[in-house]
């Protein structure tokens, strides 16, 4: 995979729990779970801008592109 979602990394720096940031956002624990255990295989653009007003953070402090080693 090469696009990492730091949600977790984010979430301990702010403080806020994954109950706490679903109800904020208005998502289920579940799918805000995915998202924070790197599971996801794709993000809406409204989630992520609801994330980032509510953890009050850029995109970039949530996603991180890694280059994949496939090809080695």
């Amino acid at each position: 995979m090469s696009i990492v979602i730091q949600l977790d990394v984010m979430m301990a720096k702010r403080k806020i729990g994954l109950m706490e940031l679903a109800e904020k956002i208005n998502i289920t624990p579940a799918n805000l779970s995915i998202l924070k255990n790197n599971k996801a295989k794709a993000i809406r653009l409204s989630t992520l801008e609801e994330i980032c007003r509510a953890l009050d953070c850029q995109p970039g402090d949530i996603l991180e592109y890694v280059e994949d080693n496939d090809g080695e």
